[in-house]
Protein backbone atom coordinates (compact mmCIF):
# COMPACT_ATOMS: atom_id res chain seq x y z
CA UNK A 1 0.00 0.00 0.00
CA UNK A 2 1.46 3.84 -0.75
CA UNK A 3 2.21 5.92 2.10
CA UNK A 4 0.03 8.41 2.59
CA UNK A 5 1.31 11.41 4.26
CA UNK A 6 0.28 15.49 4.39
CA UNK A 7 1.40 18.22 6.73
CA UNK A 8 1.56 21.44 5.15
CA UNK A 9 3.17 24.48 6.93
CA UNK A 10 0.29 25.95 7.74
CA UNK A 11 -0.85 22.89 9.60
CA UNK A 12 2.37 23.29 11.55
CA UNK A 13 1.61 27.07 12.26
CA UNK A 14 -1.67 26.41 13.17
CA UNK A 15 -0.40 23.12 15.85
CA UNK A 16 1.89 26.08 17.44
CA UNK A 17 -0.76 28.75 17.29
CA UNK A 18 -3.46 26.34 19.24
CA UNK A 19 -0.87 25.29 21.93
CA UNK A 20 -0.41 28.97 22.68
CA UNK A 21 -3.89 30.29 23.06
CA UNK A 22 -5.29 27.25 24.36
CA UNK A 23 -5.37 28.62 28.14
CA UNK A 24 -8.10 31.05 26.88
CA UNK A 25 -10.31 28.41 25.72
CA UNK A 26 -13.20 27.10 27.86
CA UNK A 27 -14.11 24.18 25.95
CA UNK A 28 -12.64 21.98 22.86
CA UNK A 29 -14.99 21.05 20.16
CA UNK A 30 -13.65 18.43 18.23
CA UNK A 31 -14.98 17.35 14.97
CA UNK A 32 -14.59 13.87 13.90
CA UNK A 33 -15.95 12.39 10.10
CA UNK A 34 -18.99 9.87 11.34
CA UNK A 35 -18.07 7.76 8.70
CA UNK A 36 -14.60 7.05 10.41
CA UNK A 37 -14.26 8.94 14.14
CA UNK A 38 -11.15 6.50 14.74
CA UNK A 39 -9.19 7.81 11.60
CA UNK A 40 -10.22 11.35 11.69
CA UNK A 41 -8.94 11.94 15.21
CA UNK A 42 -6.18 13.14 15.41
CA UNK A 43 -3.79 11.94 18.25
CA UNK A 44 -2.02 15.12 18.35
CA UNK A 45 -5.09 16.74 19.97
CA UNK A 46 -5.11 15.27 23.29
CA UNK A 47 -1.35 16.53 23.73
CA UNK A 48 -2.27 20.34 22.34
CA UNK A 49 -5.62 20.57 24.76
CA UNK A 50 -4.92 18.71 27.74
CA UNK A 51 -7.74 18.32 30.01
CA UNK A 52 -10.00 21.33 28.69
CA UNK A 53 -13.94 20.18 28.46
CA UNK A 54 -14.67 18.78 25.53
CA UNK A 55 -17.64 18.14 23.19
CA UNK A 56 -17.39 15.47 20.52
CA UNK A 57 -19.23 16.34 17.13
CA UNK A 58 -19.82 13.55 14.42
CA UNK A 59 -19.94 15.55 11.39
CA UNK A 60 -21.65 14.28 8.19
CA UNK A 61 -23.89 11.87 10.14
CA UNK A 62 -26.12 12.28 6.47
CA UNK A 63 -23.70 10.13 4.46
CA UNK A 64 -22.82 7.79 7.14
CA UNK A 65 -24.21 4.33 7.83
CA UNK A 66 -27.12 5.47 10.55
CA UNK A 67 -26.86 2.22 12.68
CA UNK A 68 -22.80 2.19 12.79
CA UNK A 69 -23.37 5.77 13.97
CA UNK A 70 -25.55 5.07 16.86
CA UNK A 71 -23.18 2.70 17.87
CA UNK A 72 -20.67 5.62 18.31
CA UNK A 73 -22.71 7.34 20.32
CA UNK A 74 -22.88 4.88 22.91
CA UNK A 75 -19.60 3.90 22.66
CA UNK A 76 -18.98 7.73 23.95
CA UNK A 77 -22.11 7.71 26.39
CA UNK A 78 -20.56 4.25 28.05
CA UNK A 79 -17.05 6.41 27.99
CA UNK A 80 -18.82 9.31 29.79
CA UNK A 81 -17.72 11.68 27.05
CA UNK A 82 -20.58 14.29 25.61
CA UNK A 83 -21.08 13.47 21.88
CA UNK A 84 -23.71 14.54 19.55
CA UNK A 85 -24.05 13.55 15.42
CA UNK A 86 -24.89 16.52 13.38
CA UNK A 87 -24.80 17.00 9.37
CA UNK A 88 -24.35 20.90 8.79
CA UNK A 89 -25.87 20.29 4.97
CA UNK A 90 -29.04 19.28 6.74
CA UNK A 91 -28.82 21.43 9.91
CA UNK A 92 -29.47 17.89 11.95
CA UNK A 93 -28.72 18.77 15.38
CA UNK A 94 -27.09 21.86 14.68
CA UNK A 95 -29.39 23.58 17.04
CA UNK A 96 -28.48 21.21 19.40
CA UNK A 97 -24.63 22.15 19.79
CA UNK A 98 -24.70 24.83 22.03
CA UNK A 99 -27.20 23.08 24.51
CA UNK A 100 -24.58 20.07 24.22
CA UNK A 101 -22.03 22.38 25.15
CA UNK A 102 -23.59 23.74 27.63
CA UNK A 103 -23.76 19.78 29.32
CA UNK A 104 -19.87 19.57 28.83
CA UNK A 105 -19.40 22.76 30.98
CA UNK A 106 -21.58 22.15 33.59
CA UNK A 107 -18.67 21.51 36.06
CA UNK A 108 -17.06 24.33 34.85
CA UNK A 109 -20.57 26.48 35.51
CA UNK A 110 -20.52 24.99 38.79
CA UNK A 111 -17.22 26.15 39.76
CA UNK A 112 -17.34 29.75 38.68
CA UNK A 113 -21.13 30.05 40.86
CA UNK A 114 -18.61 28.99 43.59
CA UNK A 115 -16.99 31.38 43.15
CA UNK A 116 -19.52 34.18 42.76
CA UNK A 117 -19.89 34.49 38.95
CA UNK A 118 -23.01 33.96 36.94
CA UNK A 119 -21.96 34.25 33.58
CA UNK A 120 -22.38 31.36 31.72
CA UNK A 121 -20.25 32.81 28.88
CA UNK A 122 -18.17 30.15 26.39
CA UNK A 123 -15.36 30.32 24.44
CA UNK A 124 -15.03 27.05 22.53
CA UNK A 125 -12.17 25.87 20.21
CA UNK A 126 -13.45 24.04 16.98
CA UNK A 127 -10.71 21.68 15.90
CA UNK A 128 -10.52 18.54 13.55
CA UNK A 129 -8.90 17.26 10.17
CA UNK A 130 -9.65 18.78 6.82
CA UNK A 131 -12.64 18.65 5.41
CA UNK A 132 -14.52 17.42 8.17
CA UNK A 133 -16.87 20.03 7.92
CA UNK A 134 -15.55 23.22 10.55
CA UNK A 135 -16.20 26.15 8.58
CA UNK A 136 -19.69 24.98 7.25
CA UNK A 137 -20.91 24.37 10.94
CA UNK A 138 -19.69 27.76 11.98
CA UNK A 139 -21.71 29.34 9.30
CA UNK A 140 -24.79 27.15 10.44
CA UNK A 141 -24.21 28.41 14.19
CA UNK A 142 -23.95 31.93 13.16
CA UNK A 143 -26.56 31.77 10.60
CA UNK A 144 -24.47 34.20 8.24
CA UNK A 145 -21.61 33.21 6.01
CA UNK A 146 -19.14 33.93 8.80
CA UNK A 147 -16.28 31.34 7.04
CA UNK A 148 -14.87 30.13 4.01
CA UNK A 149 -16.54 26.71 3.02
CA UNK A 150 -14.53 24.61 0.32
CA UNK A 151 -15.40 20.87 -0.58
CA UNK A 152 -11.95 20.28 -0.30
CA UNK A 153 -9.12 19.99 2.71
CA UNK A 154 -7.11 23.37 3.65
CA UNK A 155 -9.82 26.12 2.57
CA UNK A 156 -9.19 27.37 6.48
CA UNK A 157 -5.63 29.10 6.29
CA UNK A 158 -6.03 31.10 10.01
CA UNK A 159 -7.69 31.24 13.49
CA UNK A 160 -10.82 33.45 13.74
CA UNK A 161 -13.08 34.12 16.46
CA UNK A 162 -16.92 34.00 15.77
CA UNK A 163 -19.76 35.34 17.79
CA UNK A 164 -22.13 32.79 17.58
CA UNK A 165 -24.40 34.56 20.42
CA UNK A 166 -24.03 36.54 23.37
CA UNK A 167 -22.95 33.76 25.45
CA UNK A 168 -21.17 31.81 22.45
CA UNK A 169 -17.96 32.53 20.84
CA UNK A 170 -15.96 30.31 18.65
CA UNK A 171 -12.54 30.30 17.61
CA UNK A 172 -12.02 28.52 13.61
CA UNK A 173 -8.88 26.94 13.09
CA UNK A 174 -7.15 25.08 10.17
CA UNK A 175 -7.87 21.43 9.90
CA UNK A 176 -4.76 19.62 11.26
CA UNK A 177 -4.14 16.17 9.96
CA UNK A 178 -0.47 14.50 11.71
CA UNK A 179 3.15 14.76 10.46
CA UNK A 180 2.83 10.44 10.11
CA UNK A 181 0.16 8.29 9.91
CA UNK A 182 1.45 4.99 11.72
CA UNK A 183 -1.34 3.35 10.48
CA UNK A 184 -1.56 3.31 6.31
CA UNK A 185 -5.20 2.16 6.72
CA UNK A 186 -5.89 5.38 8.39
CA UNK A 187 -4.27 7.40 5.62
CA UNK A 188 -6.62 4.90 3.46
CA UNK A 189 -9.76 5.79 4.89
CA UNK A 190 -8.66 9.84 5.05
CA UNK A 191 -8.38 9.62 1.25
CA UNK A 192 -11.28 7.32 0.52
CA UNK A 193 -13.17 9.86 2.91
CA UNK A 194 -11.72 13.38 0.74
CA UNK A 195 -9.40 14.79 3.69
CA UNK A 196 -6.19 14.30 1.86
CA UNK A 197 -5.70 16.43 -1.49
CA UNK A 198 -6.37 13.96 -4.20
CA UNK A 199 -3.33 15.39 -5.67
CA UNK A 200 -0.79 13.56 -3.52
CA UNK A 201 -2.90 10.07 -3.53
CA UNK A 202 -2.58 7.33 -5.35
CA UNK A 203 -6.20 7.30 -7.02
CA UNK A 204 -6.17 3.95 -8.74
CA UNK A 205 -4.97 2.24 -5.04
CA UNK A 206 -7.51 4.46 -3.63
CA UNK A 207 -10.39 3.28 -5.63
CA UNK A 208 -9.11 -0.91 -5.50
CA UNK A 209 -9.14 -0.38 -2.01
CA UNK A 210 -12.57 1.52 -1.40
CA UNK A 211 -14.48 -0.90 -3.95
CA UNK A 212 -13.32 -3.94 -2.11
CA UNK A 213 -14.61 -2.49 0.81
CA UNK A 214 -17.91 -2.09 -0.28
CA UNK A 215 -17.93 -5.19 -1.82
CA UNK A 216 -17.43 -6.78 1.04
CA UNK A 217 -19.57 -4.39 3.43
CA UNK A 218 -22.09 -3.01 1.32
CA UNK A 219 -22.21 -5.04 -1.78
CA UNK A 220 -26.00 -4.54 -2.41
CA UNK A 221 -25.13 -1.21 -2.94
CA UNK A 222 -22.81 -1.70 -5.46
CA UNK A 223 -25.33 -4.34 -7.28
CA UNK A 224 -27.91 -1.25 -6.74
CA UNK A 225 -25.74 1.78 -8.32
CA UNK A 226 -24.06 -0.01 -11.11
CA UNK A 227 -25.97 -3.11 -12.31
CA UNK A 228 -22.02 -5.40 -11.53
CA UNK A 229 -22.11 -8.72 -10.17
CA UNK A 230 -19.33 -8.84 -7.22
CA UNK A 231 -16.13 -10.20 -8.18
CA UNK A 232 -12.08 -8.74 -7.76
CA UNK A 233 -11.80 -4.81 -7.61
CA UNK A 234 -10.33 -4.36 -10.90
CA UNK A 235 -12.99 -6.51 -12.88
CA UNK A 236 -15.75 -4.48 -11.03
CA UNK A 237 -13.89 -1.28 -12.08
CA UNK A 238 -14.20 -2.51 -15.73
CA UNK A 239 -17.70 -3.90 -14.97
CA UNK A 240 -18.69 -0.41 -14.10
CA UNK A 241 -16.47 1.20 -16.74
CA UNK A 242 -18.11 -0.37 -19.74
CA UNK A 243 -21.87 0.18 -18.12
CA UNK A 244 -21.55 3.72 -18.03
CA UNK A 245 -19.71 3.99 -21.82
CA UNK A 246 -16.12 4.67 -20.67
CA UNK A 247 -14.32 3.42 -23.45
CA UNK A 248 -11.24 4.44 -25.10
CA UNK A 249 -10.41 3.17 -28.70
CA UNK A 250 -10.48 -0.49 -29.38
CA UNK A 251 -13.21 -0.84 -26.56
CA UNK A 252 -10.43 -0.31 -23.87
CA UNK A 253 -11.77 0.96 -20.74
CA UNK A 254 -10.76 4.78 -19.60
CA UNK A 255 -9.72 3.48 -16.30
CA UNK A 256 -8.51 6.81 -15.06
CA UNK A 257 -12.19 8.02 -15.57
CA UNK A 258 -13.76 5.54 -14.01
CA UNK A 259 -11.56 5.84 -11.12
CA UNK A 260 -12.90 9.66 -10.82
CA UNK A 261 -16.26 9.33 -11.33
CA UNK A 262 -15.96 6.07 -8.56
CA UNK A 263 -14.50 9.06 -6.06
CA UNK A 264 -17.22 11.58 -6.56
CA UNK A 265 -20.11 9.16 -6.08
CA UNK A 266 -18.24 7.51 -3.28
CA UNK A 267 -17.33 10.56 -1.35
CA UNK A 268 -21.13 12.30 -2.57
CA UNK A 269 -23.20 9.26 -1.24
CA UNK A 270 -24.15 8.49 -5.06
CA UNK A 271 -23.77 4.86 -3.78
CA UNK A 272 -25.62 5.24 -0.31
CA UNK A 273 -24.35 6.06 3.26
CA UNK A 274 -21.56 4.21 4.74
CA UNK A 275 -19.76 4.06 7.60
CA UNK A 276 -15.63 2.45 7.53
CA UNK A 277 -15.02 1.58 10.77
CA UNK A 278 -16.92 0.54 13.94
CA UNK A 279 -16.07 1.36 18.06
CA UNK A 280 -14.29 -2.20 18.09
CA UNK A 281 -12.28 -1.07 15.41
Amino acid sequence: MAVIQWFPGHMAKAKREISEKIKLIDLVIELKDARIPYSSTNPMIDEIVGNKPRLILLCKSSIADPAITKEWIEFYRKNNIIALDIDSITNYHVKDVQKYANMALKETFENRKKKGILSKQIKAIILGIPNVGKSTLINSLAKRKATNVGDRPGVTKHQTWIKISDDFFIMDTPGILWPKFEDQIVGLKLAMCGSIKDEILDLENIVIESIDYLAKNYPDMLIKRYGITITEPEDMLDQIGRKRGFLLKGGIVDTERVHKMFLIELRGMKIGAMSYERPST
